[in-house]
């Protein structure tokens, strides 16, 4: 007998195989990191997963929704700081959808809408800082702008986690101003460590100078010590003219110590 022609064989394969293609639809295994929001008849049912869902088929409608950390680049935006200088930033914002039914329910695409958002954004907040707190103080417009993009985002579902700026692109006149700037500023702290310096210089000789006229033998030996210094480097003579200034306090201490004692008085 053919088998072909048995009707109750052929009813039983379709069956089967309408039954393995059933079962293929309505059962669904989510990795780790998705979940599934399941719409039934077009209304909202619940949001299942991960592992192993099950799915009314051609009732039930799944929007698989990826709760992984992405990471999305800010194309170049050209703003204007608030002292008047053009620039061209770029930036890096990382985001996870932290609430699937808001990302599938309340808007059509939340990665291009958080891209918008983050653009105009970045343009907004540029404009409001000056170049040189975007150039020194980018931490804390990071977590400026961080703050205000996740503010906007949160309807729809989604947690900005990080703000990075990461490249300020100048022109080149302003460029050549701050490296002009950068110049002036280094010749000015160098002024001022060399009058400090000298002031403490001065200082100590105001301290030597109180110390010798307390001690007017001082000078006389630290005349000696110069003299004793410039014969050392040079092999040539020098003839150094003394001072009588320098040598009287000597010749009146020697006189009154040679001096004779006077007569006692019987």
């Amino acid at each position: 007998m053919n088998f072909l022609d048995n009707p109750f064989s052929t009813t039983t394969i379709a069956l089967i195989l309408f039954l393995i293609i059933l079962l293929r639809a309505s059962l669904r295994v989510l990795p780790e990191w998705e979940r599934a929001v399941i719409l039934r008849l077009g209304r909202f049912q619940a949001v299942k997963g991960p592992g192993l869902i099950f799915l009314i088929p051609i009732i039930d409608t799944a929007r698989i929704v990826d709760t992984r950390i992405v990471t999305m680049n800010v194309p170049r935006q050209e703003a204007i700081t608030r002292d008047n200088v053009s620039v061209s930033v770029d930036a890096v914002v990382l985001f996870r959808v932290m609430d699937p039914k808001d990302a599938v329910v309340q808007i059509t695409d939340y990665i291009q809408t958080a891209s918008l958002i983050a653009q105009t954004t970045l343009r907004s907040v540029i404009g409001q800082v000056e170049l040189d707190d975007l150039l020194a103080r980018r931490d804390k417009i990071n977590q400026q702008l961080q703050r205000i993009i996740d503010e906007q985002t949160e309807s729809f579902g989604v947690k900005v986690t990080s703000v990075e700026i990461r490249d300020v692109v100048l022109p080149e006149e302003m460029k050549r101003a701050l490296a002009r700037q950068a110049e002036s500023e280094r010749e000015r702290r160098a002024k001022i460590i060399a009058a400090e310096g000298e002031y403490q210089a001065a200082e100590k000789l105001v301290q030597a100078a109180q110390m010798i006229a307390q001690q007017p033998a001082a000078l006389q030996l630290r005349y000696l010590q110069t003299l004793s210094e410039i014969s050392s480097e040079r092999n040539s003579t020098v003839v150094f003219p003394i001072p009588m200034e320098l040598i009287r306090p000597l010749l009146d201490t020697t006189m009154r110590d040679n001096a004779p004692a006077p007569p006692s008085k019987p």
